[in-house]
C-alpha cells in the first residue's frame, strides 16, 4: 500500500467521484480507477459502493478513511519536525461563511506571508458540516457556533458576534416571532447553527415559523428580503459589510438569541506545528478582530 494510493483514495472518499477527485488531483479519471482497484486488490476487500451515481465508502473504506487521515497528519507532523518544528504541509481549516467573508481575510494573508511552507486550505460550510468533517478528520481545525461541550474536541473563543432578523424596509418593529410568524425565511441548509438559533427563537415565542427557503449565500438572502419576499437572520457585522443593506429592516433579538460566539474547535490531542501557528497567530489578532467588529456594529 503506497502513499500515493491513499492520496487517490482520500480524494476520491472526499469528493464521492471519481471525475471530482482527478480534477482535483490533475490527473485521469482511468489513472485514478485502476489505483483504487490496485488498492482494492492488495487489501482483498472493497472501499467504495456506488449508490445513485456517487461512490459511497464502504465498512472498509470508513475504516481506511480514518486510519488515513491519522498517516497524513503524522506524516505533515514528520515534516515539521525534520525542518525544527517549523510549520510546513497541509492545514484544511474549516470555517462558517460569515466568518470566511468577515474576519478570515487578513488572517489568512498573515499566516501564508509567515509560514509560506503550509499549504492552507479553507472550507466554508454550515456548523453542523464543519464538526462532521472535524470529528471524521477530514478537517484539522474549524470555526463554528460555539461555546461547545463534546467529547474529543478542544478549542478556543475566536470572536463574539451579534444576531438581528432583518425584514423588508416598511415592515413594522419586531418585538417577538409572533410578528413575523408564518412569513418565508431564508436561510442556509440544514446544519447551520444560526438556523437551529432562528428556529429557537420562534419556538420560544411558540411561533409558527414560515417555509424555510435555502439559500446559500448571504447576499442572496439579502436580496430576496429586500424584494419583500421574507426573512432572515444574520450578524451585524455580514449585515454591516453588503451593499444595499439600507433596503432591509433590521431588529434587534433578546438574549440569549442575539449573541453568539465563533469557536476555533480541534481534535484533542491533534495539536500539530501547523495548528499551534494559527493558534498563536488568532491570539495576537483578536484584539484588532474585536475592534473591527465594533467598528462594523457602529456603521451598521
Amino acid at each position: 500500500m503506497e502513499f500515493s494510493q491513499l492520496r487517490i483514495f482520500h480524494a476520491v472518499a472526499e469528493e464521492g467521484s471519481i471525475t471530482r477527485a482527478a480534477e482535483r488531483l490533475h490527473r485521469v479519471p482511468s489513472n485514478l480507477s485502476t489505483r483504487i482497484k490496485q488498492l482494492e486488490e492488495q487489501l482483498g476487500v472493497e472501499l467504495f459502493l456506488r449508490e445513485r451515481q456517487r461512490l459511497q465508502l464502504s465498512p472498509a473504506g470508513k475504516v481506511l478513511l480514518d486510519y488515513s487521515t491519522r498517516l497524513f497528519s503524522l506524516h505533515d507532523e514528520a515534516q515539521a519536525a525534520v525542518r525544527g518544528g517549523q510549520p510546513a504541509g497541509d492545514f484544511v481549516l474549516g470555517t462558517m461563511y460569515s466568518t470566511a467573508a468577515i474576519y478570515l481575510p487578513s488572517m489568512l494573508a498573515r499566516y501564508h506571508r509567515t509560514y509560506p511552507e503550509v499549504n492552507l486550505q479553507v472550507q466554508s460550510a454550515p456548523s453542523g458540516e464543519l464538526l462532521e468533517g472535524l470529528v471524521a478528520g477530514r478537517l484539522d481545525a474549524a470555526l463554528v457556533d460555539g461555546p461547545l461541550q463534546l467529547a474529543g474536541l478542544d478549542g478556543i473563543a475566536f470572536c463574539d458576534e451579534t444576531l438581528v432578523l432583518i425584514a423588508p424596509v416598511d415592515h413594522p418593529p419586531v418585538r417577538s416571532a409572533l410578528e413575523v410568524q408564518g412569513q418565508p425565511v431564508f436561510t442556509f441548509r440544514r446544519g447551520c447553527a444560526y438556523r437551529l438559533r432562528l428556529e429557537a427563537w420562534f419556538g420560544h415565542y411558540h411561533a409558527t415559523m414560515g417555509r424555510a427557503i435555502e439559500i446559500e449565500s448571504y447576499p442572496g438572502m439579502l436580496a430576496c428580503v429586500t424584494a419583500g419576499s421574507g426573512v432572515a437572520m444574520m450578524s451585524e457585522s455580514m449585515l454591516a459589510s453588503l451593499p444595499g443593506r439600507e433596503s432591509v429592516s433590521v431588529h434587534r433579538l433578546i438574549e440569549p438569541f442575539a449573541s453568539a460566539t465563533t469557536w476555533l474547535m480541534w481534535r484533542k490531542g491533534m495539536v500539530g506545528a501547523n495548528l499551534a501557528a494559527w493558534i498563536e497567530l488568532q491570539k495576537s489578532a483578536l484584539l484588532p478582530l474585536a475592534d473591527n467588529a465594533e467598528g462594523l456594529r457602529a456603521s451598521a
